[in-house]
């Protein structure tokens, strides 16, 4: 088996691949036309990543390990052309031993050769790293002396992020990596064009949802992208292969200059321009398409809500009490020395918040036709779809310093594990750092599968802030208090026709929502305290997460009838569930 060469950055040999950067100046544009890009990465042979991978993962370290010599040597090289400038150079060993035996010339040669292995390792990292996509299966290999191979199943598939970080966006590159079931099982991509990475996450999610392959595929839409190399071969309507940049040129007829006269747009000049327009277009398009989702499913994050919520979190808090320690302390031993040591401290917790803030800015979590997708970034951005069925639970939680202000938090169990962290740097778990209770319901309906919520609703909203039996909700005895001080009537379980709900905690509150379908075993437990107490403790398994489905100091004839209940209904919704197949009808 040979890889399949490639004419350029990451697009297949002899089938181009058009994108969506546009050209018009529209950022709402070049969202459109990135959901509209076609690739032919899905044809089961074997590709290569973008060319400038070598650049974004190792030689812009290479880059700065030479900028940090060059600042080093500056005052030698400035006292070797400036007269008198001797006088003011420092001693170092190492040259000036150069320097007395007259071994420039083999320093020179051994930089140089130093210089041209590093260069051709990382090419031929890139050479040998190489990846396709089945209907089966996605797989990586590389390695120059120790080959790697990594598969990962479509059926699988957890979730796909695209990361722009902001060197590569700078050039139109993206980092895809595809969340798999199981532990260290992702597949990462790194690097692709940008917009060849948002087309191969629709063309994955296709697959990955039982969609059946078209027998005579549509044909390629054209369309231009200013990074496209002119001569870079893409497939026509009628099936020929052609020039993209002599189609483009038929197609939209010779450009007239402001005189009237034709204007070679192929002069390197316009070329620069027009790559260069392509870029900015690229930085202020919307991460999300906005005709891929519904403007009333979308939700937002305010900036304000944002930066308050930050300030009550516990580094905010952490912040302030050192602070007034550092104070306290200043003024009783009078030593201002003691910023010194904790001035590190400061800029660290200082530092968090802000790279939090400015990672969670533009945050929005939206439907789309092959899932949720949330993203989020100003300078650096990601998105991440999450396709139907692959939510195992959901809690929805709200600290003590949030409730004035009606704020929550949503975090879900997945069953994986991505490399890439979220807003804030918190987990990918988090779905929703901070919202209110509107954005809570409006995620509650995208997480959820279709139809929960519309009825689970009302019993949802008094998970929320309700306490004692209201709505079906069945709370601890009176006789749990030793155990449950305060919450004995916020501690509940209720079962609706799709979910299991664990209302808990009166200082600070949460509610876990289990679909049925997603429960793996229940089993209900009792120590010898609760044994005492006549109660006992449920305990609904998913999958490994941040969520622990359980909840303690029940009756225990109620936890025996829960027991039942869960049992039977997760087998019945198990058998009918068919959302991890979401496109097996198309």
């Amino acid at each position: 088996m040979t890889d399949a060469q490639q004419p350029g950055d990451g697009t297949p040999s002899g089938k181009g691949t058009p994108s969506g950067a546009g050209q018009s100046g529209d950022a709402p544009e070049v969202a459109r036309a990135r959901a509209a890009a076609v690739t032919d990465y899905t044809d089961g042979e074997w590709h290569r990543l973008h060319r400038a991978t070598p650049l974004f993962r190792g030689g812009l370290t290479l880059i700065i390990i030479i900028g940090v010599l060059i600042a080093n040597f500056r005052e030698r090289l400035i006292g070797s052309f400036v007269p008198g400038g001797d006088e003011f150079t420092p001693d170092d060993p190492l040259i000036d031993l150069i320097v007395r035996e007259n071994l420039i010339p083999q320093a020179a040669a051994a930089l140089i050769g130093v210089l041209a292995l590093l260069v051709a390792g990382f090419w031929l990292s890139w050479r040998f790293h190489s990846f396709r996509i089945t209907d089966e299966v996605v797989e990586v290999r590389s390695g120059i002396l120790f080959r790697t191979n990594r598969k990962g199943r479509l059926d699988r598939i957890q979730g796909i992020n695209i990361a722009r970080p902001f060197i590569p966006r700078i050039f139109g590159a993206a980092k895809l990596e595809i969340s798999v079931a199981g532990n260290d099982a992702n597949v990462p991509l790194q690097y692709l064009r940008g917009t060849d990475a948002d087309a191969l996450r629709r063309d994955i999610l296709r697959l990955a949802s039982g969609a059946r392959r078209a027998a005579n595929p549509a044909p390629v839409s054209m369309a231009t992208d200013a990074s496209l190399a002119p001569d870079t071969d893409v497939a026509v309507d009628d099936g020929t292969v052609a020039s993209a940049g002599a189609s483009a040129s038929a197609s939209a007829g010779p450009s007239l200059g402001a005189d009237g006269r034709p204007v070679d747009r192929d002069t390197p000049l316009t070329l620069a321009s027009t790559v260069l327009e392509s870029r900015v277009n690229e930085f202020l398009a919307p991460e999300l398409d906005p005709d891929l989702a519904e403007p009333e499913s979308v939700v937002r994050m305010d900036p304000g809500r944002l930066i308050g919520s930050t300030v009550l979190g516990g580094p905010a808090i952490t912040f302030v009490l050192i602070s007034i320690g550092l104070i306290v302390g200043i003024a009783i031993t009078d030593e201002l020395a003691l910023i010194v040591g904790f001035v590190p401290t400061l800029l660290g917790i200082g530092g968090f918040m802000i790279n939090r803030i400015v990672r969670s800015l533009r945050y929005s979590i939206a439907a789309t036709p092959d899932g949720v997708r949330v993203g989020f970034g100003l300078l650096s951005t990601s998105n991440e779809t999450l396709p139907p069925g692959r939510i195992h639970s959901v809690k929805v939680s709200q600290p003590l310093m949030w409730r004035p202000f009606g704020w929550w938090q949503i975090s879900v169990n997945r069953a994986s594990r991505s490399s890439a962290q979220g807003a804030g740097g918190q987990s990918q778990t988090t779905i929703l750092p901070v919202g209110n209770a509107d954005d809570v319901r409006t995620v509650l309906r995208l997480l959820l599968p279709a139809g929960v919520t519309d009825e689970s609703m009302p019993l949802i909203d008094l998970g929320l802030t309700g306490s004692g039996d209201e709505g079906g909700f069945v709370p601890s005895p009176r006789r749990a208090r030793p155990v449950r001080w305060f919450s004995v009537t916020r501690n509940a379980a209720a079962l609706s026709p799709d979910l299991v709900l664990l209302r808990a905690g009166a200082i600070w509150r949460s509610l876990t929502l289990v679909p049925y379908p997603r429960i793996q075993s229940v089993a209900i437990t009792q120590g010898p305290l609760a044994r005492a107490l006549r109660l006992g403790n449920l305990e609904v398994h998913t999958v490994m997460g941040p969520i622990a489905a359980n909840l303690g100091a029940l009756d225990r004839d109620h936890i025996v009838a829960l027991f039942g209940g869960v049992s039977e209904r997760a087998i019945s919704g198990a058998d009918r569930d068919t959302s991890h197949r979401w496109g097996a009808g198309a």
